[in-house]
């Protein structure tokens, strides 16, 4: 490790030198050097302006991680050992250490509550990088609404009216919405895969950051505004994916488009074999879906990994991840006639209670944590342990208005078109007996 550097008094500076090697100090030192002679500091300090401009952070945001790293000194210089401090704590420091950092940049008025003002505040400077100028078809405050709306301010501060995100608010808010958690976590770290870093005096233009990357839509000349999937919801939904997942994702079938049927929309992804992003639209106005990390196929019982999750979009922005609970992640169940013609009118007039037909996430059979009956005019949402969700919607039972599915296209992947069957005859055939033997009739013709 390295940490021969002049002997400084801090004890927090010598502590934070310890964190890194010493190839990891020079290349510091080297970044602070060109920085501090931006700044025309002789090689002092660097200037909150030559700051901002480098990590591109700007605004109340770009202001408060200034005053976060020199430590509320008010002397609008950043000096090497700042740097390194911040840099110890926020890039190599315990989960705790790097939450504690990251919400004490949402106090942007700099009073020590951190109110619903200065979290709005926070969140636009966000949706201006990552939406730029793109506004959709919503608003840039109802944006901002979505993801205030899965917030709490617990903390009641005496003599003021405005109530205060306590530190357990804020983690709970980051364990739903792990985009924000991204953006916050990594705003000293300019560069990334894919992103060119703002060289500041080589002339280079920032280019953005891992944190703030949206997948390309590929939505197949589709009218945008018949889409549910906006550019904010899919960096939401991107925020609980890898890097690799956010290159591009295609749109597979929309009702609109492929007209609502379960047949449709099954053939409209039987090609796909990657994971898939299932989005509804239910009368009520609610959004939510659910991320799909296998193949949407036919099997005899609940089938997945840990990899799925819920999220809500509308009215508020959530992600709710696999609890452990149980591995009851995926469903899908469809009934066709290719069993012998006793068993297809068993399972024609067979009780729904015992296999539901349709798709769905978490919980357990007919109490899902999201269903879509095979007629996908209606469905249901509770809440799942599964997934640890509440109800999506405003009630338990939904009326689908608009239904579509994307499928995620990882970065370099090779996908090629597969059998449509999926699989031999014998092969479908042995499961659909399975799936008899679970109501009781696969031995009802012998």
């Amino acid at each position: 490790m390295g940490n021969a550097q002049s002997p400084s008094s801090d004890p927090h500076f010598v502590s934070a030198t310890r964190a890194f090697t010493q190839k990891e100090l020079e290349d510091l030192k080297a970044l602070f050097v060109s920085l501090a002679a931006q700044s025309h500091s002789n090689a002092q300090y660097v200037s909150p302006s030559v700051f901002k401009a480098y990590f591109g952070i700007h605004g109340p945001l770009g202001d408060r991680i200034f005053d976060v790293i020199t430590r509320n000194r008010n002397d609008e210089r950043l000096t090497f050992e700042d740097l390194v401090i911040a840099k110890g704590t926020y890039e190599k420091g315990t989960k705790d250490e790097i939450e504690e950092f990251s919400y004490q940049l949402l106090d942007v008025t700099r009073d020590g509550i951190f109110g619903r003002s200065d979290v709005e505040a926070v969140l636009m400077v966000m949706l201006d990088e990552i939406l730029g100028s793109e506004l959709g078809s919503n608003p840039r405050q109802e944006i901002v609404s979505i993801f205030l709306n899965a917030a709490n301010f617990s903390e009641s501060r005496e003599g003021c009216a405005e109530s205060s995100m306590s530190f357990e608010d804020f983690r709970k808010w980051c364990a739903v919405l792990p985009s924000i958690r991204k953006y916050l976590g990594s705003l000293l770290s300019p560069s990334g895969p894919g992103f060119v870093s703002n060289v500041y005096n080589a002339g280079v233009l920032y280019a953005g950051r891992p944190c703030s990357q949206v997948p390309q839509l590929l939505e197949q000349s589709m009218d945008s505004n018949l889409l549910l999937l906006k550019k904010e919801y899919a960096w939401h939904i991107g925020g609980a994916l890898s890097q690799e997942e956010l290159d591009e994702w295609k749109l597979l079938y929309h009702s609109a488009l492929n007209g609502q049927s379960f047949n449709t929309f099954m053939g409209s992804i039987s090609n796909d074999d990657g994971p898939t992003v299932l989005i509804i639209k239910d009368k009520e106005g609610y959004v939510y879906g659910g991320y799909a990390s296998q193949p949407w196929e036919r099997h005899a019982d609940f089938y997945g990994d840990m990899k799925s999750f819920l999220f809500q979009l509308y009215p508020r922005a959530s992600i709710f991840r696999p609890t452990g609970a149980n591995n009851n992640l995926q469903w899908v169940s469809f009934w066709s006639l290719r069993f012998t013609t006793y068993e297809a009118r068993c399972a024609v007039n067979f009780s729904s209670a015992s296999i539901p037909n349709g798709i769905g996430f978490g919980g357990q059979a007919n109490h899902f944590g999201l269903f879509l009956s095979a007629n996908f005019d209606q469905g249901h949402t509770f809440a799942s342990t599964t997934f640890g969700s509440p109800c999506l919607s405003r009630t338990s039972q939904i009326c689908p208005e608009v239904i579509e599915c994307w499928g995620v296209v990882p970065k370099g992947a090779q996908h090629e078109r597969l059998d449509t069957t999926k699989g031999t005859v014998l092969e479908r055939f042995k499961e659909d007996r399975h799936m008899l033997n679970m109501v009781g009739l696969a031995n009802s013709s012998e």
